[in-house]
């Protein structure tokens, strides 16, 4: 079973993803451009998802 770590994700990372999510959820695509746009691990996207109770969805990669 997967831990899951105690990621620190900053107010800026939360409301980029709140803005970049639909209806609640948000592709694993966009999920990888924002973490880029932003200059963040994509794991603090996946943790600001995680904090926000987006989802993601389309997953490419096995990240989310």
């Amino acid at each position: 079973m997967k831990e899951k770590q105690n990621i620190s994700v900053e107010p800026r990372v939360l409301e980029a993803v709140k803005q970049a999510a639909v209806d609640g959820r948000l592709t694993c695509t966009a999920a990888r451009r924002l973490a880029g746009e932003l200059d963040v691990p994509v794991r603090v996207v996946g943790a600001a998802c995680d904090a926000l109770g987006i989802k993601i969805k389309a997953c490419e990669l096995g990240c989310f």
